[in-house]
């Protein structure tokens, strides 16, 4: 299994290059060469795997076993998964009018976001034990991510760990998981600014080649490859459990499945879209808040960031520059690597680009999208309540808006991707005229020091950041 960029410019990467990259040297993503087909047989035979079984499966396609043994792998994701509040880390909730919730949200930190993080922190961990390295993880996040990639990270001895952080832009739960860590290998940063101007330096950083190969630096974002793997499982488990497929003939064709993705920097419909390729077959839909790219892009071939980012009540989706998007647009071209290099870049210098035709066609079939304001949200946040006292994140009722909105097709079932705990957005429970307890380490928060970096937004706001990061904190931690 070797692995090439988006754009075209890297070919023949193993899967620990890949791990320890964040974007390609030419500014592409990672992706594998070839995928495999998942065959029916194959299918059905891992219907009786847990889900942390189901990841090792995954994992094990796209991880050769010279690189990682399989028992060292097992070793690796059960340890990583034994920490999660439910067996076997994820839960299904069928609830009424078909409505199925894959909750992915009971790791430490309450976020579909700990599943893919934890594995690959262990996976990076590996690497560094056996080899006697040193690496520097720098992530920016939209609330999620950072926490995640904290309780994944801290305490290790071989890792060094920047967070970057929109100051003012995500709930205080969020915040308080990322700035109470005082761990000397976890350094914070709150910015003046949207998650998207946060991931501007941080690209920055990494197109300066020099300076990743220096301070062995790599990224924790769905940027890297190693995330996305582990997220396919999300899909092939609720395709395994919702689809239907217990029930079908063995001759006859694969039943389908509709799964609704709350979306934000898309690396999780990235990671649908792979599972589609696979030969699993899914009806993606891309649901968003009002940051409405993606619907945009999907409807019209608009792929244009708006001129400023709407806040929100499900701020972990605030994001106008759905990066992962990349990676499906390379997989809807043919893999062309000269084309998603061209569009990418006219993204990146101008904020807008215009799908061409045959690539916006391809995109409309392979995806449905919408997008729902607030109100919308904690509509359908007291709707479920109301039908199911069940209580959603404003993440998740994003997806299950359509659900209730939108009829499925006959005889197709689906499963909403509930990505988040309601605990750690109180206010939108709150305007939802709904009530939750809080768990003790949510209430805990509270009580700790907390310790961060303000970067403040000056003139030259985006090369400031990027010289305080790489100059001053990169070199101090070095």
């Amino acid at each position: 299994m070797w692995y090439c960029s988006t754009r075209g410019g890297v070919q023949g990467w193993g899967f620990q290059e890949v791990l320890f990259s964040g974007y390609a040297p030419d500014g592409g993503m990672f992706m594998p060469e070839t995928l495999p087909t998942l065959t029916p047989d194959t299918l059905r035979s891992w219907r009786s795997l847990s889900y942390p079984q189901l990841v090792i499966s995954v994992c094990s396609v796209f991880i050769p076993t010279e690189v990682i043994p399989l028992a060292d792998l097992e070793d690796l994701v059960n340890t990583a998964l034994s920490g999660f509040s439910v067996p076997g880390a994820v839960s299904l909730a069928k609830l009424k009018q078909g409505l199925n919730v894959l909750e992915l949200f009971h790791g430490k930190t309450m976020a579909f976001k700990d599943l893919a993080m934890t594995c690959t922190v262990h996976f990076l961990n590996y690497f560094l034990h056996k080899d006697s390295l040193r690496a520097i993880v720098v992530v920016g996040t939209s609330g999620d991510t950072g926490g995640s990639a904290i309780q994944s990270a801290k305490g290790l001895s071989g890792l060094d760990l920047v967070v970057v952080y929109p100051r003012g832009r995500i709930t205080p739960v969020q915040e308080k998981q990322m700035t109470t860590c005082l761990e000397d290998n976890i350094h914070v940063f709150a910015a003046d600014g949207s998650s998207d101007d946060v991931d501007v330096p941080i690209r920055r950083l990494f197109s300066d080649q020099e300076l990743v190969k220096r301070h062995r630096l790599m990224s924790l974002n769905s940027v890297n490859w190693s995330r996305v793997m582990v997220q396919l499982a999300h899909f092939i488990y609720a395709y395994l459990h919702v689809s239907g497929l217990e029930e079908a003939e063995i001759a006859a064709p694969l039943p389908v499945l509709e799964i609704i993705v709350p979306t934000g920097g898309a690396g999780n419909i990235a990671a649908g879209c792979i599972v589609k390729q696979m030969g699993i077959p899914l009806c993606l839909v891309a649901m968003t808040n009002a940051n409405d790219i993606v619907p945009r892009t999907v409807k019209s071939g608009d792929f244009s960031m708006a001129t400023n980012v709407t806040q929100t009540l499900a701020p972990a989706i605030d994001i106008q520059d759905p990066y992962n998007m990349e990676r499906v647009f390379w997989l809807l071209s043919g893999r062309d690597g000269g084309l998603v290099k061209r569009m990418m870049e006219e993204f990146q210098n101008l904020h807008r680009h215009t799908l061409p035709k045959a690539l916006h066609k391809q995109l409309s079939q392979a995806l449905t999208s919408g997008a729902v304001g607030d109100q919308e949200i904690v509509e359908t946040m007291q709707r479920c309540w109301k039908e199911n006292q069940y209580l959603l994140c404003p993440h998740t009722a994003v997806a299950v808006w359509h659900h209730y909105h939108c009829s499925p097709t006959a005889g197709v079932n689906r499963c909403c991707l509930a990505t988040a705990s309601p605990s750690k957005f109180q206010a939108a429970v709150q305007k939802a005229g709904l009530t939750l307890d809080l768990p003790e380490k949510v209430l805990a928060l509270d009580k700790k020091q907390t310790r961060y970096v303000a970067l403040d937004r000056s003139e030259n706001w985006e090369k400031d950041w990027e010289d305080y990061i790489s100059k001053y904190w990169i070199g101090k931690i070095s």
